[in-house]
């Protein structure tokens, strides 16, 4: 459904991404995963085409997206939903409001069809009692599940999500991952999750890109990934074993570095 094929970005003459190939097979929950400014927001920005790159192609559904005017680009969002990492609801509408914000926008179906798609969805991610709320009144889960509400409200084919269980507890960060779990067995949705949360891209993925420094390092399962040997992969899922002994620290190119303190051993007079 997505394929990226040497994609470059640059952002004021830095690199963002080099050369980056991926694909996304219709159907599939790929994990995005990577430390912050390694890119992974901007692949997402790449495929809603909100973002164009220097060089490299991209296609959606087999339609080549780079340098496409933005009315045609209009039919292809379509088919997309963005669930970002603040929720991104409006404050001054209601549950139902947000939830059916898009339809009302787009004017394509009836009030009451827009109703039985804003309860059904609510219903999915066991909300449909917050109709009326406003979002000051719900907790950050909540509000995570709502904007998941507004996504499959609009029947997409493709779900983006922006780390999806930041700022949340493990408890609601579970019912985050079973949530997006659910949508692709029930609902067949072809999704892309980008997060640096280990135990969110170990419960969705059916597959895995590791990113550092605009360059993927690893792409493959979760089983392959947890016994991958490359060192920024290990730095990466293992901090805790990698850079246990003092004085060691992340390098910039994903390794780590030993820093010696320099200590005056003479007794001062």
């Amino acid at each position: 459904m997505i394929k990226f094929t040497d994609v470059c970005v640059k952002f004021d003459g830095r690199p963002v991404l080099k050369d980056f190939t991926m694909e996304v097979p219709t159907g599939e929950t790929l994990v995005i995963l990577g430390g912050s400014g390694g890119g992974k927001t901007t692949m997402l920005r790449l495929i809603l085409g909100l973002l164009h790159p220097d060089s490299g192609s991209i296609l959606v559904d087999g339609q080549e997206i780079v340098g496409l005017p933005e009315r045609d680009m209009v039919p292809i969002r379509a088919r997309m939903a963005m669930v970002f990492q603040g929720s991104a609801l409006f404050d001054s509408l209601s549950v139902r409001e947000n939830v059916g914000y898009r339809l009302y926008e787009e004017g394509a179906l009836s009030d009451s069809a827009i109703e039985r798609l804003v309860v059904l969805s609510l219903c999915f991610v066991g909300l449909e009692d917050t109709l009326e709320k406003m979002p000051a009144e719900l907790s950050g889960g909540m509000k995570k599940r709502v904007a998941i509400a507004r996504a499959l409200a609009c029947s997409p084919k493709l779900v983006l999500y922006d780390e999806p269980t930041a700022g949340l507890d493990p408890i609601n960060a579970h019912l985050i991952s079973e949530l997006i779990r659910r949508l692709q067995k029930e609902q067949h949705l072809t999704q892309v999750v980008v997060t640096h949360d280990l135990d969110t891209a170990y419960r969705v993925a059916d597959r895995l890109i590791m990113v550092h420094r605009g360059e993927k390092l690893f792409d493959g399962t979760v089983d392959m990934l947890k016994t991958a040997d490359d060192p920024r992969i290990r730095t990466f899922l293992s901090p805790q074993e990698v850079l246990a002994a003092p004085g060691c620290f992340p390098a910039k190119d994903g390794g780590i570095r030993v820093v010696t303190p320099t200590m005056d051993e003479e007794s001062p007079a």
